[in-house]
């Protein structure tokens, strides 16, 4: 499937070729381990044991890479799980990775308390601030700069074109953590970045059913560094997870317009509220990252996070009085989700740099009536 068709198409078709034999629309889940050689060595279509590679695996990795722009996907058992193969790719003892101060806590953990063990040296810094991360990055010595725009849980905007120069002068590969915005509303590829890592739990798959996460890269050694970290340690998904996730991917665009329309409501409506003093949605022209958001984003997607007045109390309140907003971690699906990100998803950074003000409410909005939705905040939401 060329790579000159429009997303929507790129979204229901790329990988997704019917079934020859019975000409089944949807291609079958090949829910297998292995694979019937034709002869020792001689394998059929290139597969020989799932752990080396499936053909739903294959499918979602060339539906991912294909809406990314990129020439190599593959696919991972969950986002950290990807995570951890590129890093492994990457890193030596004795290198050094920048990090921006607001990544998800998981993203933070994994390099600060499991690679450190390795000898991995790491930073982290306000990606908003170019002079801060020229300062951060050493030549020779920084061999990752990880970025996350829009990221998790402030919605800050980064600036990827400016950044990839930056990483690229040290030397430095610029990896993106494009899970908020999706590929649909954000190509970090095309702005300069050499990765892109995707939780493919959140809006990929789209329904809170599945987990897994996505790598994509044009650059072919890699690519190739990066697949011998999939087969020799094994934290590939599964062809169930595999084909849930495609089957998620193909409603991609229609659901992201709608939950970037939702979500636009809602911050809009919640502007002035006395219980809340500030809004975190780059949607805003208030927000700082506003106008390049615009610049290098289609929309403004479906995050919006909140602070509250009133104070930690307060917001914990809010957090558990909801209906149709469910308190649970994770987002990207088509319900809304509310968590609170102090002691839920970034509970793991409590006590450092990139701690979450417990006054902070991460909003997921979902694809539901807006009308409801504003009316649970509504009579969630302290009168002052």
């Amino acid at each position: 499937m060329p790579n000159k068709q429009h997303f929507e198409t790129l979204a229901i078709h790329a990988g997704q070729e019917f079934d020859p034999t019975t000409g089944a629309i949807i291609p079958p889940i090949y829910q297998t381990s292995t694979f019937v050689q034709n002869g020792i060595g001689n394998f059929r279509g290139g597969y020989e044991y799932a752990r080396g590679g499936n053909p739903t695996r294959t499918s979602l990795e060339t539906l991912v890479a294909a809406l990314e722009g990129g020439a190599h996907g593959f696919s991972f058992a969950s986002g950290l799980a990807a995570e951890d193969a590129l890093l492994r790719a990457i890193l030596e003892p004795g290198d050094h990775v920048v990090l921006g101060n607001d990544v998800y806590g998981g993203t933070h953990r994994l390099i600060n308390k499991i690679h450190s063990r390795s000898g991995i040296e790491n930073d982290t810094v306000e990606m908003m601030d170019l002079n801060a991360v020229q300062k951060a990055v050493v030549k020779g010595k920084t061999k990752v700069l990880w970025l996350e725009t829009p990221s998790n849980p402030l919605m800050k905007i980064s600036d990827v074109g400016e950044l990839a120069e930056i990483g690229h002068a040290a030397g430095a590969i610029v990896v993106v953590d494009n899970t908020f915005a999706s590929p649909y509303l954000q190509k970090p590829l095309a702005l300069g970045a050499d990765v892109v890592v995707h939780s493919t739990t959140k809006y990929l798959g789209g329904h809170s059913d599945v987990l897994g996460g996505a790598l994509v890269m044009n650059d072919a050694e890699l690519a190739d560094k990066v697949g011998f970290q999939q087969f020799a340690a094994g934290a590939v998904s599964g062809p169930m997870d595999a084909w849930l996730t495609v089957r998620g991917i193909k409603t991609l665009a229609v659901r992201m317009d709608r939950h970037s329309a939702n979500a636009q409501a809602i911050a809009e409506h919640l502007v002035g509220h006395p219980a809340i003093e500030r809004i975190y949605y780059p949607g805003l022209e208030s927000h700082p990252g506003h106008e390049l958001a615009k610049k290098q984003m289609s929309g403004f997607g479906g995050m919006i996070s909140l602070g509250i007045r009133a104070g930690a109390k307060a917001a914990r309140k809010f957090a558990e009085s909801t209906k149709v907003f469910q308190l649970a971690e994770s987002l990207g699906g088509v319900e809304s989700l509310m968590g609170y990100p102090s002691e839920m998803t970034h509970a793991s950074v409590r006590g450092t740099a990139l701690e979450v003000p417990d006054n902070i409410i991460r909003l997921s909005v979902g694809i539901e009536n807006v009308d409801d939705l504003i009316d649970d905040l509504d009579r969630a939401l302290p009168k002052r």
